[in-house]
């Protein structure tokens, strides 16, 4: 019976986008499950979120357009960053990902490039996975962040990337955890914090540098080696994820195209308020007094 209901509520679901003259109806079974899952299979919660997601990458266009894996820009973030969601779910069965700079130096580092990156990551496990986890944890670790990351954020980028993940993107968060922090993190944090939901807010933890508090909630054999776990290493892990985007190469760039929003043929009565607050925002922080 629950096949036949997931059966049901799909195609309901794809009937609906079909006659939404504005949103993309070429849209990948597997995401539109998602979206159903990530609801609680409420469909007019899923209506709702759908619309935000392809709405927010109309209207983002320096990180959802001209995305090619094979780029320079793409190659660059990957050199200097670590994006690695873990092979292990936990036991309660939600999947594991770990954030990082590979390396405190900042000289070539990209914000809206590594915003981008993440992002072709996300759509990359969202179509490819068929294994839907029952939640997601992401893990920061800040060991290589200093007091230069800050002048480097584009605060229109990040304004975008938070309303998505927190809005629009069909996943659970259930933990977040930052590991590793810097006595300047509240600095960094203050950056984030009028964009956090309050619900999300609620949801993280710091660990200091050199602290076990982490493995009280992961399970520290799921982690990477260098975690001291028994995931594979970084680097495999790493290129493994690098690999199936580049596989993808075809899509990301016919994409462009295939998921945009024309907002001229939206239904009159159907707009999401949420949609203004990624309008019209200062690009980056051009001058920032540190104490």
């Amino acid at each position: 019976m629950p096949e036949v209901d997931d059966c049901r509520e799909l195609a309901t679901i794809k009937d609906w986008l079909c006659k939404q003259p504005h949103l993309p109806h070429d849209v990948e079974d597997i995401l539109l499950r998602r979206f159903l899952t990530s609801c609680g299979h409420s469909m007019e919660r899923a209506k709702r979120t759908i619309d935000l997601f392809f709405t927010i990458r109309a209207n983002g266009p320096e990180l959802f357009c001209k995305r090619d894996p094979w780029s320079a820009e793409i190659r660059r973030v990957f050199e200097i960053t670590d994006m690695l969601p873990l092979p292990i779910k936990t036991k309660e069965n939600y999947r594991v990902f770990i954030y990082r700079l590979s390396i405190p130096d900042l000289e070539h580092f990209n914000f809206v490039d590594a915003v981008k990156t993440f992002f072709m990551l996300a759509d990359t496990r969202l179509t490819e996975d068929d294994d839907i986890p029952s939640g997601e944890i992401p893990i920061f670790d800040a060991a290589n962040v200093s007091l230069k990351f800050i002048p480097k954020v584009n605060l229109s980028a990040l304004r975008k990337y938070m309303m998505y993940t927190q809005e629009a993107m069909p996943i659970r968060l259930k933990q977040v955890h930052v590991i590793n922090v810097p006595s300047y993190i509240g600095k960094i944090y203050a950056i984030c914090k009028p964009f956090l939901k309050t619900e999300v807010a609620k949801l993280i933890k710091f660990h200091e540098p050199n602290s076990n508090t982490l493995y009280s909630d992961i399970s520290q054999d799921i982690l990477p080696t260098e975690y001291g776990g028994k995931a594979g290493s970084v680097d495999s892990i790493k290129r493994f994820w690098i690999k199936k985007m580049e596989a993808k190469r075809d899509w990301f760039l016919a994409n462009d195209k295939r998921w945009a929003v024309e907002e001229s043929m939206r239904p009159t009565g159907n707009h999401d308020a949420r949609v203004d607050k990624v309008r019209e925002l200062p690009g980056s922080f051009r001058s920032l007094a540190l104490d």
